[in-house]
Parts: C-alpha cells; structure tokens; sequence
C-alpha cells in the first residue's frame, strides 16, 4: 500500500514513529539524527510554522519498506517549490523498483520542480537521474 500523509490527520503517532524509525536505520550513511528527520517530518505536516508537504510511505503488511519526505519552499517560481528531504527504502526490497515507484508518486503529487540533495557517491544519485533529475548547480554551504 502506498500512502501519501499530508497532515497528522492523515495518521496516528505511531505511524509517524514508524516512519522516523525507518528513516533513521534505512538512510545508513546517508542519514541524519532522529531529531532533524523530526523537525523534517513535522515542517511536511504543518507540525512547525511552513508551509507543509508530504509524506509518501509504502507498507507491506504493517512493515514501512519505503518513505519520502517532501516540503514545500513557499518560493514558487524562483527556486524549485519542493524539496525532498528524505527517500529510503528497507535494505531488502532495494534493487526491485520501490525507489522508482515512490520518486514516481513524488512527482505526480507536487505542482512545481523538486529540489534534492544527493551526495556523489550515494548510488541513489542514478535513480534520481533516470527519472529525470539533472545536476544544475554545485551546492555551496556556509555553516555556523
């Protein structure tokens, strides 16, 4: 079952554990702390000032096997209007086309471009390229 949650009338806060659960141990190396997929989690659910989002879960038999966190940017027509935050899929049911069907979901669901961090070497990179993500710019950072 694929799932999109637009707020947390949509769910329950067990299903919302559930999903941050599965994020932090099936992004890996590519993760965050549980405390940032949160504050991600409830910026997409209008939990925190936003301007929302989504969250697209796929579940077999109660198991998450898949999540994506998408948040609007409120900058319609200057830089992308989304952003995915986050997209995993369980460790075993990578390889059989789950990350395809949720990046799929992702784009019918919005209005506007999706904006997505990807590290070089994180092998996610060539789904998001096949389904028609291109690299424009270098990301530049400065952190306090």
């Amino acid at each position: 079952m694929l799932k999109v949650i637009r707020s947390y009338s949509d769910t329950d806060d067990s299903e919302i554990e559930s999903i941050l659960n599965f994020l932090y141990t099936h992004l890996e190396e590519y993760g965050d702390p549980k405390d940032d997929i949160q504050k991600a989690i409830d910026y997409s659910l209008q939990r925190r000032k936003s301007f929302g989002g989504y969250i697209i879960v796929k579940k077999e038999d109660e198991k998450v096997l898949g999540a994506v966190i998408l948040n609007k940017t409120g900058m319609d027509g200057y830089i992308p209007e989304n952003i995915l935050v986050y997209i995993a899929t369980h460790k075993d049911a990578r390889g059989k086309g789950l990350g395809r069907e949720l990046m799929e979901k992702a784009i019918e669901i919005t209005e506007g471009g999706i904006a997505l961090h990807v590290e070089p070497d994180n092998p996610a990179r060539f789904l998001y390229e096949k389904v028609g993500f291109n690299s424009k710019y270098k990301e530049m950072r400065y952190q306090r």
